[in-house]
């Protein structure tokens, strides 16, 4: 009888699994579709202090990876990866800074698919990387989300943050990166 039920429990925690990594494989669909049938409008959307859009997208992003690492950073005291403790305070500094991390993101995001939309020159090349990472992350960003509460598969939520990051360090890479080591004066 309690074979029964823990394999009925490990059944609902994968069917849980399996509509989490629809929801997100959905929404990089979505993100992706709605970027290449957009016509892009190439206005600038938001410049805040920054002396253009691609500076505040730039710094932003920058940020964002920033906030990321303190996030990664803190999971792996969490998890146990360091030898000392994980203070109490530890998860509410997580879940800040993966917060802020996605805030950050957001005005980039529009920007990139209102005023630029999606590349569609299939390739190695750094722009169409770029377009299908940002569908990727905003796609796995939901799975991590979703993916905090099920507790009966424990690798979804490691596997998946680990994917979130790596996809925002390549998003970074092909952008802030190659933005301030391209142009002349980018620091400012």
């Amino acid at each position: 009888m309690a074979g029964a039920t823990i394999e009925s429990e490990q059944s609902r925690g994968t069917g849980i699994a399996a509509g989490v990594f629809l929801a997100g494989a959905a929404t990089a669909v979505l993100l992706g579709t709605y970027g290449r049938v957009h016509d892009p409008t190439g206005e600038t959307a938001l410049t805040a202090f920054f002396s253009g859009q691609l500076q505040f997208k730039v710094w932003a992003a920058t940020l964002a990876v920033l906030f990321a690492v303190a996030q990664l950073v803190s999971a792996l005291r969490m998890y146990g990866r360091f030898r000392t403790p994980a203070p109490p305070w530890l998860g509410d500094i997580h879940r800040l800074t993966g917060t802020l991390a996605f805030v950050c993101t957001l005005p980039v995001a529009y920007h990139c698919l209102w005023s630029i939309g999606f590349d569609t020159e299939v390739g190695v090349d750094r722009v169409f990387v770029h377009s299908v990472a940002g569908c990727l992350f905003y796609g796995a960003f939901v799975v991590k989300v979703s993916a905090v509460r099920i507790h009966r598969i424990g690798w979804v939520l490691p596997a998946v943050g680990g994917t979130v990051f790596t996809l925002l360090v390549v998003l970074w890479f092909t952008s802030s990166f190659w933005f301030f080591t391209t142009f002349d004066g980018a620091l400012r």
